[in-house]
């Protein structure tokens, strides 16, 4: 595990070592996995979802009670359950996002993959994904796993975060430099 020190990091580092390490002694890896981007699936699809796990305002127990009734809405069970949960009682869970996509970094380190973010304004067939494995994995050279993330406001075009690196070709960025350029000519 010390070499995922530099990638997983701070409390959801930890909090996602200590799940991924419990997972792999229950053998329930892949498992876990589908139910904490389930739960992401979830978060992204829900402006309410993210103001209860955001939002200091709510306690502890009203945001078990609620987040109670949503996992088991969503099939949600098990350890990766109990893991939202224990991060509700301790207070953690607005950076429950980060916690899921550190565990889905070290599932993908345990593969021998690389996670990448891919952001589109829309989703992407198939065919595209594919084909936008298939290039990560011949500019990385090893495996990919996506993580995929809809954000309309980007317009069009893509914005893939590999580790630390990341590639903004988003309509949305080239308009903001053909601004800023155009002010420099006026």
């Amino acid at each position: 595990m010390a070499a995922t020190g530099d990638i997983v990091s701070g409390v959801p580092g930890r909090y996602a070592t200590a799940l991924f390490e419990l997972a792999q002694e229950e053998h329930v890896i892949e498992s876990v996995a589908a139910d904490l981007f389930r739960f992401q699936k979830l978060l992204d699809e829900s402006e309410d979802l993210r103001r209860l796990v955001r939002s200091p305002v709510f306690s502890a127990e009203d945001q078990l009670a609620a987040l109670d009734a949503i996992l088991a809405r969503a099939e949600i069970g098990g350890l990766a359950a109990n893991f939202i949960r224990l991060a509700t009682r301790n207070r953690r869970l607005f950076a429950i996002a980060d916690m899921i996509k550190a565990y889905r970094v070290l599932v993908a380190q345990s593969k021998g993959e690389v996670a990448a973010e891919v952001t589109s304004a829309e989703p992407l067939a198939d065919a595209h994904l594919e084909e936008l494995k298939a290039a990560i994995k011949a500019s990385i050279g090893r495996d990919v796993d996506l993580a995929l993330k809809i954000e309309p406001a980007i317009l069009g075009g893509l914005i893939v975060k590999v580790g630390s690196r990341m590639v903004d070709n988003s309509l949305k960025t080239k308009l903001q430099n053909l601004r800023i350029a155009m002010k420099g000519i006026a």
